[in-house]
């Protein structure tokens, strides 16, 4: 087995620590332990070729998942149907954390490692915000290059 190195990125108010790429794991799946800051998470998406699911270690997620809604705490499973529309998002107070595992997980691999920006190894904390705008243009091209499709937000009106 090869020896893990700690890749840290941040991305969509997540920092996001791989404790496993997919190669690590001879293809099996990569994981992923996520800080999420309170009203955080990651937009509608849906990938088809690598399946996901989380197990919430600390605080309160509300979970889309093909349009039903779903709270999840400490403790809870929520397992993404291949291909299904997901999002989630901090509802609580304070940072929550997430363990995440993909599979395989070369779309969330490259996705993250390429579409985050990189983060000192090591790093544990939520960095301060930066005050610049997200490139989302470029976070749907690198999303479409590795598997990922973002789909639009429905905003009520």
């Amino acid at each position: 087995m090869t020896t893990l190195q700690t890749d840290t990125y941040y991305l969509f108010g997540n920092l996001l620590r791989f404790h496993a790429h997919s190669p690590d794991t001879g293809g099996a799946y990569c994981l992923v332990e996520t800080l999420t800051a309170p009203g955080a998470g990651v937009p509608p998406n849906r990938h088809p070729d690598d399946d996901e699911a989380f197990y919430i270690l600390e605080g309160l997620f509300e979970f889309m998942v093909d349009g039903e809604t779903v709270q999840a705490q400490v403790g809870s499973f929520v397992k993404i149907p291949t291909g299904a529309i997901h999002a989630f998002r901090n509802i609580g107070p304070a940072p929550g954390r997430l363990l995440i595992i993909n599979s395989p997980g070369r779309v969330h691999d490259g996705f993250f490692t390429e579409a985050g920006e990189p983060m000192p190894v090591g790093t544990r904390d939520l960095p301060p915000p930066s005050g610049e705008p997200l490139d989302i243009q470029r976070v749907i091209e690198i999303g479409r290059r590795n598997g990922l499709e973002f789909l639009p937000v429905d905003h009520p009106h």
